[in-house]
Parts: structure tokens; sequence; C-alpha cells
């Protein structure tokens, strides 16, 4: 068992039905799943580098990522129906615990000039989003394959019914949040 489901369980469920009031346990919010997504602007241009972003983000979450295309072709970017255009990886279970993990404990920490992140990225619903400028802070990158900084968009779905309860379950699981 991944050390943040544990903390989950044996920590986390206690704090929120104190402070929530919750009468049974199957209440308490939870993290449902966790969506890596990254676009390839250069894809457009060059067919390989979809390739490689797919491998780096498969070494990143452990999944193979799935490989999403245009929807429709638009001139002005170069981009013509179903061509590939973006990876997105969808995390459950144990491998989204050991993804939040590896991203509150090492990754995030690593990040430069980090103060926190923004406490106000939530959509309204209990959801988090974040955004990933560089792809180095993960440790499983290694410097001398990466052929361009890339980033990616990581979202947190959780069963939370508003952002209050939400951003309480998130930060008792230890992501560090902006100071308001």
């Amino acid at each position: 068992m991944s050390a943040l489901k544990e903390k989950y369980k044996k920590q986390v469920i206690k704090e929120l039905m104190k402070k929530f009031k919750y009468k049974n346990e199957m209440e308490v919010p939870r993290i449902v799943k966790v969506v890596v997504n990254r676009g390839v602007t250069e894809a457009t241009e060059d067919s390989k580098a979809i390739n490689a972003s797919a491998e780096e983000l498969a070494e990143i979450t452990g999944q193979a990522p799935q490989r999403i295309r245009a929807k429709k072709s638009i001139a002005t970017f170069k981009l013509r129906e179903g061509l590939e255009i973006g990876l997105k990886v969808t995390l459950r279970g144990i491998r989204m615990y050991h993804f939040m993990d590896k991203l509150i404990n090492l990754c995030l920490p690593k990040i430069r000039d980090f103060r926190g992140l923004n406490p106000k990225s939530f959509d309204g619903r209990g959801n988090y989003s974040l955004g990933i400028k560089e792809q180095l802070i993960f440790p499983e990158v290694k410097y001398d394959k990466v052929d361009r900084v890339r980033g990616m968009d990581i979202t947190i779905q959780t069963s939370a019914k508003t952002d209050e309860e939400a951003r309480e379950l998130l930060a008792l699981l230890g992501i560090p949040f902006r100071k308001q």
C-alpha cells in the first residue's frame, strides 16, 4: 500500500470527519483520479516529437499515454484533422497514489522559487488543476535525453462537493498551498 493511501486511511479521514461533521466514513471526500495532460505543439512539424513525449510521459506516470487527435483542421495553426497533437494519462488506484506521493514529496520541492500552489485553482466542484512548466523535476527524466523542455497539466479529481472540502483534503494529504 502506498504511504499516501495509508496516511489518508489513518489520519485524513478522521480529521475530515471531525471538521466537516460527517456521519459516515463513506461521505469523506477522496481522490477519484489524476489526469496528466500534455499538448505537443511541435507535433505538427515533427512526427517524432509526439513519440519522444509519449515515452517520457510513460516513464513519469508508469502508464502508456493515450494519444489525442485534432478534431478539425485549422489552417493558421498548420493543423490537420486526425493529426496527433496531445497526450493524456488517467491514473486511478495504486498508480494514482504513487504518482501523487512522488509529486508532493519529490517534484514540487524541486521547482525553482516554489512558494506553494495557488489555492484558487479549484473549479467549483472540488477538482484541482495545476500546471508544471518543465518535466525535469521528475526523477525518472534523464537530463541528457531531454530534447526540449515541455510542461504538463495535472488535474486532481476528488469526490468532494465543495472547493473547501477538496482544499482541506489535499492540504491534509500534504499538498503545499500558498498562504493567502
